[in-house]
């Protein structure tokens, strides 16, 4: 038996939309997206109190969560585009702008900021020419800025990706960056 609405779809039977819990979206996802996330959502049983693991692994896989795709995130667990994006934009991790092939995160966090993370992140935003979640044209860098990252010691502290860059100073930042180019 195949599901008809998103109740029987949360009671172990695999979820196919009706007309009335289509999703309307202002960009439209491709059915392979849509699959994509309904998949990810399966995999957690559609359990609502999953939902940080879903939009985690979501997020993952296209790199940011677009309203579109938290639209469909709503709709397949039964919970309002409104509760979803309330969660992302509360969580400082989620994105629901496109990141660049490299993001960049500067600490910011206390012993950073007294260290010159503030400089650091002044020579970044002027070599790559764009702003704190902004991502460049070529879409190779993106600039965000975290709290702490837990590496005080190392003070200002600079992620590109998952690699820590420690005691990095504004001259540093070209030969940073020169890595990934």
């Amino acid at each position: 038996m195949i599901p008809k609405t998103l109740t029987e779809a949360k009671e172990g039977v695999k979820y196919t939309p009706s007309e009335k819990d289509k999703v309307e979206v202002k960009h439209k996802l491709s059915d392979d997206k849509i699959q994509k996330i309904r998949e990810i959502c399966e995999s957690y049983n559609n359990d609502q109190g999953e939902i940080i693991n879903i939009l985690h692994e979501t997020q993952s896989t296209f790199g940011y969560l677009p309203a579109e795709v938290q639209e469909v995130i709503a709709c397949v667990l039964g919970v309002s585009a409104a509760h979803v994006y309330g969660i992302v934009t509360f969580y400082s991790f989620f994105t629901m702008k496109p990141k660049g092939e490299h993001p960049i995160s500067v600490c910011m966090g206390t012993a950073c900021y007294v260290r010159g993370a503030e400089k650091v992140l002044d020579e970044l935003k002027k070599e790559l020419k764009i702003g704190v979640g902004e991502t460049t044209p070529d879409k190779k860098f993106s600039i965000s800025c975290l709290r702490c990252v837990g590496a005080c010691g190392l003070a200002p502290v600079v992620m590109v990706g998952e690699k820590v860059y420690g005691r990095v100073s504004p001259d540093g930042v070209k030969k940073i960056l020169d890595e990934y180019k």
